[in-house]
């Protein structure tokens, strides 16, 4: 959603990076450049005035001037506004003193409630609590088995005592103020933690709409009100948020859909518009695609910087501990011998029930610059991996070494590709556990650019700047002449010195040979050696 705002801003920083200096033109050209960024993508225009009078402000002050590296300093200026604009703070729920917590759901037709009221159930369970689901959606037709289906993909309850309307007709049946109200009973008679209201919505703001949901919410008094928002509809967000503030009131925004090609001005403005913080994200159809949203990440999303932060934290629910280092050890061991393509379809498939490895790609540093090549990501091509490894054996699957011809050929046929298909996959895992073996050791593998100070570095480890430090060295050690001539002429070749046959002995040059003359030959004698190894000598002539 936000590709066409991050390339703006990064073609705006692109044009003051390398500066010693800003004069205010360069920071004026550069303000312009990102007011342009927003407007284009959509972002409300008070809001725009309003950041670029703060980055402006900041950027001709002494923070900019004094620092050390401007175009960067200006770059955490932005930084800083937008995580302002997007909230500031991260906002959870917040839980009831005496369960149950009520949490009601509101917003427009199409917004994506139901499925939200699914994900919320999911990841609330996830961190330990017992949710319930209640369809107080008994408008649209066929909303209560909607919800249903999603509370049983999430795994959780669902209270749904009325049918609601199962056809087109627009008629209600049932009541669902009386629903809402009999759904905190039963959250107390049956110990749920967490009860989730799904309401009814409206193609538009209607007085009918406002009045249901200002009923439900005096039936239940619930602890948290969520506006849920489509993402993909602009400013028109920021209208809806506005009226359903000054008619019913809520605490907090989710935003659905953000996976949309839709420019994002909604998320950028909603929160300083409203004055309400943006609490949850929603990004695809999966329950998984659920995230607690969190301003700083979201704004160094928006520069490209990654998100790291939020990548650590779906890798340690996804990856089992005590199977990572086991694998780990059998990297490090015995030159990754032990680590087998069992191992690696293990790793992968963990990698994989972190979401799609496009999101995953896109969550880390300067990965901006590669965004088209990481939406072209085939994700098939793990499944086509998953079906060539389990076509071998357990035995060629710990050692792929024993994979000859024959077997190849039998694997290709087995998972349905060619043998080069295998071939590759083989050679790839070779070379990938090679590598892996030589980082786990501390060294270097060969062939690979290291970095000055690591074992096994290499030639590959001194940089092209230092290379040019160590020849300026050398010219200055030899003294420069104030003679252009001179200068330039070719620096004088050090005439080596002799090699003399007694250096490997221990003579060396300025050794006097003539020290031993008189020297009985082969008399160990002539020699002052402590009196025990004289002995010795005398003894073995005997």
């Amino acid at each position: 959603m936000f590709d066409t705002l991050q390339d703006r801003l990064a073609a705006a920083f692109k044009n003051i990076r390398g500066k010693g200096k800003l004069s205010d033109a360069d920071i004026d050209a550069t303000a312009r450049e990102i007011r342009i960024a927003l407007l284009e993508a959509d972002v409300n225009l008070s809001v725009v005035k309003e950041f670029i009078a703060a980055v402006k402000e900041r950027a001709k002050g002494a923070e900019v001037s004094q620092a050390l590296n401007p175009s960067q300093q200006i770059i955490k200026i932005v930084n800083d506004e937008l995580v302002a604009i997007l909230g500031g703070e991260t906002r959870t729920i917040r839980f009831a003193k005496k369960p149950p917590t009520v949490i009601m759901l509101a917003g427009l037709q199409g917004a994506g409630k139901t499925t939200l009221a699914g994900k919320l159930a999911s990841w609330l369970k996830s961190e330990g609590h017992s949710p319930l689901l209640v369809a107080a959606d008994l408008q649209r037709p066929n909303a209560v088995t909607q919800l249903q289906v999603v509370a049983q993909r999430a795994g959780v309850h669902c209270f749904a005592p009325e049918p609601g309307n199962t056809s087109d007709s627009g008629e209600t049946i049932g009541d669902p103020i009386r629903v809402a109200r009999a759904s905190i009973a039963e959250a107390e008679r049956k110990l749920y933690d967490v009860v989730i209201v799904d309401t009814a919505g409206r193609l538009g703001v209607d007085e009918t709409l406002m009045r249901q949901a200002a009923d439900i919410k005096s039936a239940v008094n619930p602890d948290e009100v969520l506006f849920v928002v489509d993402a993909m509809i602009g400013q028109d967000a920021v209208n809806t948020a506005q009226a359903f503030a000054d008619g019913v009131g809520f605490d907090g925004v989710v935003l659905t859909k953000l996976d949309g090609d839709a420019r994002g001005g909604a998320a950028l403005s909603i929160a300083r518009v409203i004055g309400k913080p943006i609490m949850f994200a929603s990004s695809g159809e999966s329950l998984k695609d659920f995230d607690v949203f969190h301003p700083e990440r979201m704004a160094s999303r928006i520069l490209g910087m990654g998100d790291m932060l939020t990548l650590i934290e779906q890798a340690e629910k996804t990856f089992d501990e005590e199977q990572s280092r086991k694998a780990a050890a059998k990297i490090s061991s015995k030159g990754g011998s032990e680590f087998g393509l069992g191992d690696f379809l293990e790793q992968m498939k963990a990698v994989r029930r972190m979401g799609p490895l496009s999101k995953i790609f896109g969550m880390l540093p300067g990965m901006g610059e590669l965004k088209d090549q990481i939406a072209n990501i085939d994700e098939r091509e793990v499944d086509r991996i998953e079906a060539i490894i389990l076509s071998m054996t357990p035995a060629e699957r710990d050692d792929p070494r024993i994979l000859n011809g024959s077997r190849r050929a039998r694997i290709a046929a087995g998972s349905g590709r060619a043998v080069s298909d295998v071939n590759q996959l083989v050679d790839r895992f070779f070379e990938a556990r090679k590598m892996m073996s030589a980082l786990a050791s501390g060294q270097m593998p060969a062939g690979m650019p290291g970095m000055p100070g690591m074992p096994g570095a290499g030639a590959g480890g001194v940089s092209k700047r230092a290379k040019q430090q160590q020849r300026k060295a050398a010219k200055n050690k030899r003294g420069v002449s104030g003679n252009p001539a001179k200068r330039n002429a070719p620096a004088p070749v050090e005439k080596e010195p002799a090699i003399d046959p007694a250096a490997a002995f221990g003579g060396g040059h300025g050794f006097d040979p003539n020290q031993f003359k008189g020297m009985g030959k082969g008399s160990a004698a002539d020699f002052e050696l402590p009196p025990e190894l004289q002995k010795m000598f005398k003894n073995q002539g005997k």
